[in-house]
């Protein structure tokens, strides 16, 4: 199995789709997987929540238990599964209840500003 390991994120960050800042953040985490690049986790608060649509998609990874997946709605598209969030993880991830983590792509953009 891989090691995760989360920490406090430097700094701010910020994610961006279709125009719109869907949030800004300075108490996001940073969860690292074995090799896998860090993947920065925003707090629900810190959100635009109005601009995420929870799908019927769920996946399940035995390290983090099961995810649901947001797509992004903004006035020119729908971003499907852009986003994940794991609202029970299994404890020892525990802290990444209640964050949101995107995927990077051409039409969602995270920062660190």
């Amino acid at each position: 199995m891989s090691r995760i390991t989360i920490r406090n994120a430097d700094g701010k960050w910020t994610v961006r789709a279709g125009g719109a800042v869907l949030g800004e953040s300075a108490a996001a985490l940073e969860l690292t997987e074995g090799e896998h690049p860090f993947v920065i986790y925003f707090p629900k608060d810190d959100l635009a929540m109005a601009f995420l649509e929870l799908t019927d998609h769920r996946t399940t990874c035995p390290q983090k238990g099961e995810a649901s997946y947001y797509s992004i709605v903004t006035k020119s598209k729908t971003i499907v599964n852009a986003a994940w969030s794991y609202e029970t993880p299994i404890e020892d991830v525990s802290r990444i209840a209640g964050y949101i983590a995107f995927h990077a792509s051409d039409e969602v953009a995270i920062e660190h500003i």
